[in-house]
């Protein structure tokens, strides 16, 4: 609203009063019957507030000199008494001749005579009484030739209430509020080339998350971006609005995949977990509009969900693999646009925040893939030229810089849903591309206006409001952003890209910590362990990588609480996806033989199959037991199996092992499991068995001896066999299988010998563990 009239740069009424009836009463005598002059009240400091006036309306925006303007508006009394006999005017002020020139125009308050120039006379609107709080409309009717307007340029145009208010006896202006109005009355030889961006970008909706079912159904964070394209929203007014304009569509393909998803089923989080979407019909119709409006114009596809180049460039640098992010984010972006849009968009260029630029931002730009940075001309400032140069200009290694209009390009920013904010707004955006054009007239360049990343209804609204008004082209006329790239630059233009240490403090402030790239990096390494171990990697590669993307979204820049939660989130899924795929814990097993053989057991609650992982046991004594060689599994999804180590023990006594399963190049894959092998083979039961055995055969072995022993003293003694027979007629070597014992008969009473040994070998493998 505007301030209160006050007197600048003038005395106030009470002071030029008393010095000038101080002269009439020292040098003229008194007049009876004269009229005395009434003592007029205190007037309001420069600043004070009594009247706030309101301009709502103005059209139309650049008149033409048959036009009549009509300004409409609201009036509203912020002091303690009425106003009486008050009338609101129109003022029309002197030409200004340059853009700061205006800038200052706008920020001042206060009435100045002399600075807002004379009420236009017969075209006025009388007001009887505004009571103390009370607002009231008003609309004026001027025709254009009533202003007097001179040559070709920006003139300043007032509004203003003047009345009398509580013990003035005299009028005063107790309001005004200023805007400008551009007057051009034939078309320029050397139209200014206008290019404007119109940004179709939001927030992160998509989380990580998607069903166990074969369509790997989303789950969004909420249901904002149904909103957002709903009619009346936010993104469904851009792609209204910027249909019918001249302007480039600056796209960030994560918005398209987000709405996209939203065509078929869907699901949004919320406080008893994941609800079923509903909004399939608004994202069909919404991304209908959105290829209605691309076939006629040209489309810019950021790198997929804007990954914020300043914080990469100045933090993620200091991470390993951070950059790497970025160039399958642009190859993301190309192919998104194609599948959801079918167009071809340039993805050539980039957009770092708020057009701030500095060495490393171009750096890591290019490392990207884009050679047109758009920067803006706070950031990449001209040195001494008096006028704006064509935004387009050469910074080395075959790199351009596209320099957009710092003051047109934040024109529209602020609290516009007030009709006065942004009518005052649109009449300063036309002033100065007026301005602009004045500056050089008899030199053609190329503007460029790249404005805030996500405007609000009403931000676009006025934005598409101030370049509908461009289109009949007196002094400008579109250029879209691939023209602007290949204008040829103005030699006296800066080229000079700053140093980082000369990037923005406040925008500095803004960006993702080095930590926050640390765990990214992190999720990418958990990331880049699991997906060899799934039989179709895709189901979570996907996702998850477009994740890993959307954690580094410009969109995060003030929101370091935001950006950590959405990490986390994703990390946290992650992990929970891994931990599906498990040893199941083992309770204590007994190895009651030298050898047997110990399961293991691994479970994949996953819907889909494992593979390629190595379950090994280790024994924190080999000597005493080994646990065998590892062995590769494969497990179904939604299956439990067991694998079998063949062991040995070689000592008695408690064992701990060891299970852990490990990925193709080494890495352990989840959490071991422990568990106790006591090992019981050689026990003393088992030792006084084999004594005994030992034993018998010793005793069978002496009892052998001694029969040979008595055989062999028979013959020494008589040379027969105790039969009258010769020892040596009888067949040596064997029974002949005539019952006989070798040299001996074998007597009836006598026992057979037990030769029969218990085997020494191992046991079988099919033994039991007791678990």
């Amino acid at each position: 609203m505007a301030e209160a009239a006050g007197f600048q740069g003038s005395e106030r009424p009470r002071g030029r009063w008393l010095r000038r009836a101080a002269a009439l009463i020292a040098g003229v005598p008194l007049l009876a019957g004269m009229v005395q002059i009434p003592a007029a009240p205190e007037a309001h400091a420069a600043g004070s507030r009594t009247v706030d006036v309101s301009v709502d309306a103005l059209t139309p925006s650049a008149p033409k000199k048959d036009d009549t303007l009509t300004v409409s508006g609201t009036l509203t009394n912020g002091s303690n008494a009425p106003i009486t006999d008050a009338h609101v005017g129109l003022r029309r002020g002197p030409a200004l001749n340059s853009r700061s020139a205006i800038d200052t125009a706008a920020k001042r308050t206060g009435f100045s005579p002399g600075a807002d120039g004379q009420e236009i006379e017969n075209r006025t609107q009388k007001i009887d009484k505004l009571d103390p709080g009370v607002s009231r409309t008003f609309t004026l009717h001027v025709p254009v030739k009533d202003l007097d307007l001179g040559d070709d340029g920006v003139y300043q145009l007032g509004v203003s209430l003047s009345g009398r208010s509580q013990g003035a006896s005299y009028e005063q202006v107790l309001g005004i509020e200023r805007t400008f109005l551009p007057w051009q009355t034939s078309d320029v030889g050397k139209k200014t080339q206008l290019t404007y961006l119109w940004p179709l970008i939001s927030s992160t909706h998509l989380t990580a998350e998607t069903d166990a079912d074969a369509e790997q159904t989303p789950v969004f964070r909420n249901d904002n971006l149904a909103s957002e394209i709903a009619p009346g929203g936010r993104l469904q007014q851009l792609v209204a609005l910027g249909k019918d304009l001249p302007v480039t569509f600056v796209i960030d393909p994560d918005v398209l995949a987000s709405v996209d998803a939203m065509t078929r089923t869907y699901k949004v989080e919320g406080p008893n977990g994941p609800t079923a979407g509903k909004n399939q019909a608004v994202a069909k119709q919404w991304l209908k509009q959105v290829e209605d409006a691309v076939k006629t114009h040209e489309v810019i596809a950021l790198p997929f969900a804007d990954p914020d180049l300043a914080s990469l460039a100045h933090r993620g640098k200091e991470v390993p693999s951070a950059l790497g992010h970025l160039g399958p984010a642009t190859s993301l972006a190309a192919k998104t646009v194609e599948t959801v849009l079918g167009v071809k968009a340039r993805t050539d260029f980039a957009w770092p925040a708020e057009g701030a630029v500095d060495s490393s931002i171009v750096d890591v730009a290019t490392s990207g893939g884009a050679h047109n940075i758009i920067a803006r001309s706070d950031s990449l400032q001209e040195n001494s030229l008096a006028y704006s140069p064509t935004a387009a200009r050469p910074i080395g290694g075959g790199n351009t810089a596209i320099v957009a209009d710092a003051g047109l390009s934040t024109a529209f920013e602020g609290d516009l849903s007030k009709a006065e904010n942004s009518t005052l707004a649109i009449q300063q955006f036309l002033a100065q591309s007026l301005m602009i054009n004045g500056q050089e007239p008899g030199q053609q360049r190329n503007i460029v206006v790249a404005p805030q990343r996500t405007p609000s209804v009403s931000q676009a609204q006025a934005m598409a409001a101030g370049v509908k008004n461009l289109v009949p082209g007196r002094w400008a006329e579109p250029l879209n952003l691939a023209g602007a790239a290949k204008a040829a630059p103005d030699p006296g233009a800066n080229r000079e890209v700053p140093a980082a240490a000369e990037y923005p403090a406040a925008l500095r402030k803004q960006e993702l910590p080095t930590e926050g790239f640390e765990e990214i990096q992190d999720t990418q390494t958990a990331l880049d362990d699991f997906a060899p171990v799934l039989a179709q990697p895709g189901r979570v590669v996907t996702p998850f990588g477009n994740a890993i993307m959307r954690e580094m979204s410009t969109e995060w820049r003030g929101d370091e609480a935001g950006a950590a939660a959405f990490r986390s989130s994703v990390r946290t899924y992650l992990d929970g996806l891994t931990k599906n795929v498990q040893l199941i814990q083992k309770s204590p097993a007994t190895l009651s033989g030298r050898s047997a053989t110990i399961p293991v057991t691994v479970q994949n609650n996953l819907v889909q199959g494992v593979k390629g992982l190595t379950l090994e046991l280790t024994s924190s004594q080999p000597n005493r037991l080994d646990t065998g060689e590892p062995q590769e599994i494969t497990v179904d999804g939604g299956h439990s199996q067991s694998f079998k180590f063949d062991t040995t023990a070689n000592a008695n006594g408690p064992v701990q092992v060891t299970a852990q399963l490990y990925t193709s190049d080494g890495k352990p894959y989840g959490r071991p499991m422990t568990f106790q092998v006591n090992v019981t083979e050689i026990t003393s039961t088992i030792m006084l068995v084999i004594a005994g055995g030992v034993l018998l055969l010793v005793l069978a072995g002496v009892r052998i001896y001694l029969q040979r022993k008595r055989a062999a003293s028979g013959r020494d003694g008589d040379g027969t066999n105790g039969d009258g027979t010769d020892g040596d007629g009888g067949s040596e070597g064997g029974n002949g299988g005539d019952g006989t014992d070798g040299d001996k008969p074998v007597q009836p009473g006598d026992r057979e010998p037990d030769t029969g040994s218990e085997s020494t070998d191992a046991s079988g493998s099919g033994e039991k563990v007791d678990r």
